[in-house]
């Protein structure tokens, strides 16, 4: 009865819910209030996909539903994005018959790292997809290394783990496991120095020896060995064997060339993420090229707008995540004309109240030394911290402008900006933008 109850009252509090646009955690958090074990009580289908990392998880999520949709099957997934135990009952008991059986081919889970452990006490996924470990809201999460600790607890020997071979601290998950493990990597696109004003990759995960890199496509992610233990890159099973990001295309294993909507590094591997789960299971290679050539995400973290008559792009990073921010930056630099960059931090969490703004100082930054970058335009609160930061950078303070006001600072854009518009910012002050200009 008690299955029973939890599973209506969910449904209910889910319709209301919809109706009113809020409540994608609410009504998994009373049902579990209802029966705490409800998870464990339900029948999962055959497929049951997790993702988990400190970045990607929702886009990487979104690729692979469009994928396996693309392949004819049905999936349950929380495509709103509430990846903690309460989100993830609730599209579960959305998705289940008043019994418990999920009515899907295939559950799709993105799951927040740190919740894993605890949604994945009651049931566990089939594959489990890691994608990575940077320096993510410190407030919350602390070193990478301590997140590290919390993932390995949520992963089971029922799991088939898919591990970023790229990043030394994922790929080690794979060394002892019980089930199989398959590998996903970039080869070596270009020739790349360490950027970073910080290097999270100087020590083996393992025995702390020194890490030497062949490569590096962006902080630690490259290709490594340990000097000391013999720790190395593990052989991907699925690679991406060329990129171009000036011309924004990738090609899988040789074969399948796909056209890439963002031209970001980043977005290649949750392509790879996507394509490898979808071999594990039988879909092949063109179904996959199919579903993702040239597709353009619809999970609001990138937006096209006009400002006026100038054009821009949206690029939506995660809150006190540097390495987010420093995607984005890496993308207005690599755009062939000239670009204006719109940097706007006026909110510093969704949760915490904090003004804790050190993850500002992880940023490359440098990056707008780029001679494609001829105007800088920064709002928000913390417009005088990120202003601080450039000096530092030896930002060329010629064009930059500093305008606290945020409606005041997309006025200038509308007048002012030099060619495309990419505007970079978290979450929580995307529609302080999307209000004043014309969302395409």
């Amino acid at each position: 009865m008690r299955k029973l109850l939890a599973i209506i009252t969910c449904k209910i509090l889910r319709f209301v819910g919809k109706m009113i646009k809020r409540g994608s955690s609410l009504p998994g958090k009373y049902a579990l209030k209802i029966d705490p074990n409800i998870l464990k009580k339900l029948k999962m289908p055959e497929y049951v996909i997790a993702v988990t990392g400190s970045n990607g998880k929702t886009s990487t999520v979104e690729m692979i539903y469009q994928v396996l949709v693309k392949a004819g099957y049905s999936v349950a997934y929380n495509k709103e994005g509430s990846n903690q135990i309460e989100g993830v009952t609730t599209f579960l008991l959305e998705n289940a018959t008043l019994s418990g059986r999920i009515r899907k081919d295939v559950v799709l889970i993105e799951t927040d790292e740190r919740y894993a452990r605890h949604t994945f006490k009651h049931f566990v996924p089939t594959h489990y997809i890691i994608t990575n470990l940077y320096r993510d809201q410190l407030t919350r999460n602390g070193h990478p290394e301590w997140i590290y600790d919390i993932i390995r607890d949520s992963i089971h020997d029922g799991s088939k783990l898919i591990l970023n071979a790229d990043e030394p601290l994922i790929a080690t998950y794979g060394i002892g496991h019980k089930n199989k493990v398959y590998y996903f990597g970039v080869d070596q696109y270009e020739e790349k120095e360490m950027p970073s004003v910080y290097d999270d990759g100087k020590y083996c995960p393992l025995c702390k020896g020194r890490m030497v890199y062949d490569y590096r496509h962006f902080n630690h992610v490259g290709n490594y060995h340990c000097t000391k233990c013999g720790f190395k890159h593990p052989e991907a099973n699925y690679r991406v064997t060329e990129v171009d990001l000036s011309e924004g295309y990738l090609v899988l294993d040789d074969k399948y060339r796909i056209e890439l909507a963002l031209k970001s590094i980043y977005n290649a591997y949750n392509i790879l993420a996507a394509y490898s789960i979808a071999l594990i299971m039988g879909i092949d290679g063109e179904t996959v090229k199919e579903a993702l050539n040239g597709y353009i995400l619809r999970n609001g973290r990138v937006v096209e707008f006009m400002a006026g008559d100038k054009k821009g792009t949206l690029l939506t990073s995660k809150h006190e995540n540097s390495i987010s921010y420093d995607q984005s930056l890496r993308v207005a630099k690599s755009y062939a004309g000239d670009v204006t960059v719109f940097l706007m931090v006026d909110a510093i969490s969704r949760k915490y109240f904090t003004s804790e703004t050190s993850w500002l100082w992880d940023i490359d930054f440098e990056m707008l030394n780029s001679p494609n970058i001829k105007r800088i335009v920064i709002a928000g609160l913390y417009s005088s911290d990120v202003a601080e930061r450039l000096l530092y950078a030896d930002v060329d303070f010629a064009k930059v402008k500093v305008l606290k006001e945020i409606p005041a600072a997309i006025d200038y854009l509308k007048k002012e900006a030099v060619g495309h518009i990419y505007a970079i910012t978290c979450f929580s002050d995307q529609d302080k933008l999307l209000s004043r200009v014309e969302v395409l």
